[in-house]
């Protein structure tokens, strides 16, 4: 059940990192830049095939990051460590990097939401289920409450949710005031942390519960668990999620931020699922995704430098040319960026422990250990 249940988490991982991309890459493609995720689909083809990913592959990412905050916990508590102690260092570091993350790269980085809202979870994960079942409560009405009443602010106000952000800049010629332009418009920029700490705190606690309730082990209980998130996630989700979309109107804050997420949970069944059924590692595509999984924060900043310098302005400006085409245009920059980083995966991994990126998380989260180990 370990080694299973450890695959599972890293292929889950990789299939959300692929998955937000295919989220991002809408942003790159566009000749507006970062202000068109400010701005609805077009067509209804293009909604639909937007909708395959909105929102579920990072709704996927956050409960996968809440387990990996339950996983941390146990392994303190094996180790009879004071909890959350040192996971607090590794919030601060992850706060950091988002910083770095957002004003380097990319407008919407979620590194910074995840980093305050593990602090807190943190807390609450290691009073036990029932705490976590308090807060995850709480946390999700306050969320609806949010949704809703923006939603109903969309309606009175908007009636179409779908305008963009007037007079926001999009140009993307050079780096240096794409830079500067992040931070004078942060407002906006960050302006999604009403919605995506909330929603990552339900998410965060419900990955601690999925993961107590056995939903990655091979058993009978994890079985059960997973035909109950398919059920749900799959059953329901896909259907709500395709009636928002289609529909859309005032409802994209309901359609991403209610309805993905539900989907979510029925990709974490399916894709568990698919996995300790295979049985098998020896799939190309599967050690692709596993490597891309076990050097996840790596991948999620290597594949926004790759579309920006493939996209921008400031790199290979394949954006404004080739943007007219639409679609397919951002269907192959999806693929082209997901390709290497699966092919630059693999080769690292093969090779490394860590992703480049992870080993100097790691080696900035030990150095104050070691020095407080020395004294």
């Amino acid at each position: 059940m370990g080694a299973g249940r450890i695959s599972a988490l890293d292929v889950l991982r990789g299939a959300a990192i692929l998955g937000t991309l295919g989220t991002n890459v809408w942003i790159f493609a566009s000749p507006d830049g970062p202000a068109s995720f400010l701005s609805g689909a077009g067509s209804v083809g293009e909604a639909l095939l937007r909708a395959v990913t909105n929102g579920k592959f990072l709704g996927l990412l956050s409960i996968l990051f809440g387990i990996g905050v339950a996983l941390q916990h146990r392994s303190a508590v094996r180790r009879g460590e004071r909890w959350p102690g040192w996971y607090l260092w590794r919030s601060a570091l992850l706060l950091l990097e988002g910083l770095l993350h957002y004003t380097l790269l990319f407008e919407f980085d979620v590194l910074m939401y995840y980093a305050v809202v593990s602090a807190g979870v943190a807390y609450v994960v290691g009073r036990g289920a029932r705490s976590v079942r308090r807060w995850l409560t709480g946390t999700l009405v306050v969320h609806l409450l949010v949704v809703a009443a923006l939603t109903a602010a969309l309606a009175a106000f908007s009636g179409d949710g779908g305008g963009g952000v007037s007079g926001l800049p999009t140009d993307t010629s050079s780096w240096p005031a794409q830079v500067a332009n992040r931070w004078d418009h942060v407002t906006v920029y960050r302006a999604e942390a009403v919605l995506a700490i909330p929603l990552s705190a339900v998410l965060f606690l419900s990955g601690a519960l999925l993961l107590q309730g056995g939903a990655l082990e091979d058993s009978e209980r994890g079985r059960r668990t997973r035909a109950r998130l398919m059920a749900v996630g799959l059953g329901a989700g896909v259907p709500l999620n395709l009636a928002t979309t289609l529909l859309g109107g005032a409802l994209p804050l309901v359609d991403r931020y209610v309805c993905a997420p539900i989907v979510a949970f029925g990709l974490l069944g399916l894709i568990t699922h698919l996995v300790l059924r295979a049985r098998s590692e020896a799939g190309r595509l599967r050690r692709g995704v596993t490597a891309v999984g076990r050097s996840a924060l790596s991948c999620y900043v290597g594949q926004n430098l790759i579309a920006s310098i493939l996209c921008y302005d400031w790199g290979f400006g394949l954006a404004s040319r080739y943007a007219h085409l639409g679609a397919p245009f951002v269907v192959a920059v999806w693929l082209v960026v997901s390709g290497l980083l699966v092919v630059g995966a693999s080769w690292w991994m093969a090779r490394f422990e860590r992703g480049p990126v992870e080993e100097l998380w790691n080696r900035a989260h030990r150095a104050p250990q070691r020095l407080s180990a020395r004294r």
